[in-house]
This record gives C-alpha cells, structure tokens and sequence, in this order.
C-alpha cells in the first residue's frame, strides 16, 4: 500500500514532468502504480518495468529535446498532445492518454511518429 497522500491528476502530471527532467527511470516510473498498463506503438507494456523500458527508449531517442506539451484534464484522466524536437529526431504528433488512480499513473496510451529531422541547407 503506497505511503503517498492521494494526489491530484495534476499534481501527478507536476511531479511526472519534473522527474522526466532528471532521466532517472527509477523515480519517474514511481509516478505509476505497479499495475499499469502502458499501450504502445510496439505493443502492451506493464508494470514500472514497463514504463522504464518504454519512457528509457524515448529518452534515448530525444535526448536533450524541447517538449511542448498541452494538457487537457477531465477527472482522473489527462489527454497530453505534444511534439519534441532533438538533435536529430522530431516528434510532430505526439499523443498520450492518461488515466489516474489513487494519486499515481495507472494506465497510459502513448501514441507517436519519430522522424529523423531534416538536414537544411542554405
């Protein structure tokens, strides 16, 4: 039983931001219960193993990355539309889909399009 007082979707998704800053896959899959449920574009993933492995190669992908996010909240569930541009990838449409349960993550829809970033030329 988690020792966290129940908090809101929002500051969940607060805290979630800043631990995603800190690349520590331990402390950001503390953000999820030990049953989510993460559903890719690879696949079903589960448990905060899962989440590591999922959110690890997205770090990976990106590092260094400016992220826009926008939340929309409704009750316990969070709709997050997002791009992120990095050295060499891009990410035009990203697209999660949270929901909430006792002050934690319990499942997770993540949908993107990693692109490698065009090279300009003047």
């Amino acid at each position: 039983m988690s020792t966290l007082p129940t908090r809101t979707p929002e500051e969940v998704f607060a805290d979630h931001g800043t631990r995603l800053g800190t690349g520590d896959l331990d402390l950001i899959s503390e953000n999820y219960t030990e049953d989510a449920v993460l559903i890719t574009p690879e696949g079903v993933l589960t448990g905060r193993a899962g989440v590591r492995e999922v959110i690890g190669r997205l770090l990976a992908d990106l590092p260094d990355a400016e992220w826009r996010l926008t939340p929309t909240f409704a009750a316990n569930v969070l709709f997050l539309q997002w791009t992120a541009i990095g050295a060499d990838h891009e990410v035009t449409d990203g697209v999660d889909t949270f929901v909430f349960r006792d002050g934690l993550i319990s499942a997770q829809t993540i949908r993107y399009t990693l692109s490698p970033r065009a090279t300009r030329t003047k």
